[in-house]
């Protein structure tokens, strides 16, 4: 049975970060010298990874947050107001670029852009579970840190780095590198022995009807299916992909398994798993389409789709929209129950909610 995909539904499980601690002996005091950050994502014991595109380097952090702080609601309005007050610039100048939920401890981190141009700045807010907003400082902390090869200059340099996962002791990145497979998915060991081993990565693009190697991929995470883990990521327009992570090899070329066409004119940006009533379940977010709640039953069964969706047209594993929830840009799962959600509210500003799982 767990060899076959025709008899995996039952099997789809959430991936989990290993148990063990994260390895003290890897991170060295000081201060990294991070200078942009536009993913994260947690390890184990508290170890939060920083995604630096502007420098070419992923960080670990060690936090010491590693204390269950609680189980209350998450309810910040006004958010990126509250945080320009304490970095002393208007909400106007302050984007929150990821947001992630230590599941060592339950508190929120945020991954913040203070400032436009030259001036910008990363920041690292953390919110603890009983409704304290502060600045994490990233000085003086235990941390390590790896290169990124073959990254682009100029203004898609920022997409080098899109979204990361923590799979079986290994950081997983996605983004966009200046080789002929531009999208690619980079495998770093942890603890960081060398530069990320990079694989390139095509799918067949139902909106656009070809094959692509350089469309970046926007958000992914790992599922393990019948016992073997699986990366499924998101492109823009909206092709949901499966992606084997023991085929993401050094110098390899995978061919992404591309089991639905969400519909074009749209951006994903983020999404989650869950399981609810003995299903799982993805919920992403997304630019144009509203969040979508996805069925993972079928995601390794589904045959992949090598012929042209037109017209705004959706193929593959369907989805539900879940109408309740407008304007979500960040989400992350709170607990078995609950997600927190990053959303926009009606005075352009935002607001940090927790919700019930859909």
């Amino acid at each position: 049975m767990r060899t076959k995909f025709a008899l995996l539904a039952a099997a789809v499980a959430l991936s989990a970060a290993p148990a063990a601690a994260a390895d003290a002996d890897a991170l060295k005091k000081g201060t990294p010298e991070v200078k942009s950050i536009t993913a994260m994502t947690f390890g184990p014991a508290g170890l939060l990874f920083l995604g630096d595109p502007a420098s070419a380097h992923v960080f670990a952090i060690g936090t010491g947050d590693v204390t269950a702080a609680g189980k209350e609601d998450v309810k910040v309005e006004k958010v990126t107001e509250k945080i320009g007050s304490m970095l002393g610039v208007p909400a106007a100048q302050v984007r929150v670029e990821d947001v992630k939920v230590n599941p060592a401890s339950g508190n929120i981190y945020l991954a913040v852009t203070r400032g436009q141009g030259p001036a910008a700045a990363p920041v690292v807010m953390k919110l603890t579970r009983d409704g304290k907003l502060a600045e994490f400082p990233l000085k003086d902390v235990p941390f390590a840190s790896a290169a990124l090869s073959s990254v682009k200059d100029g203004p898609q340099r920022m997409t080098a780095i899109t979204s990361m996962a923590f799979v079986d002791n290994k950081l997983i990145v996605a983004g966009v590198s200046n080789e002929e497979f531009a999208s690619t998915l980079r495998s770093f060991d942890y603890p960081f022995a060398a530069d990320g081993k990079m694989t390139g990565v095509k799918i067949f693009h139902g909106a656009h009807g070809k094959y692509e190697t350089n469309a970046p991929i926007q958000t992914f995470m790992a599922l393990k299916i019948a016992e073997k883990e699986q990366i499924v990521a998101a492109y823009t327009c909206t092709p949901l992909v499966r992606i084997p992570v023991d085929e993401l090899k050094p110098g390899a070329k995978v061919n992404g398994t591309t089991i639905a066409e969400l519909g074009n004119r749209n951006k994903p940006l983020d999404m989650i798993a869950y399981t609810k009533d003995g299903k799982t379940y993805l919920l992403m977010a997304n630019s144009a389409r509203g969040v979508m709640k996805v069925p993972a039953e079928s995601f390794g069964t589904a045959d992949g789709i090598t012929a042209p969706v037109t017209g705004g047209k959706t193929a593959g594993i369907k989805y539900e929209t879940i109408e309740s929830l407008k304007g979500v840009m960040q989400l992350d799962k709170l607990d078995e129950d609950r997600a927190v959600i990053l959303v926009k509210a009606d005075n352009n500003d935002q607001n940090l909610v927790s919700i019930a799982l859909p």
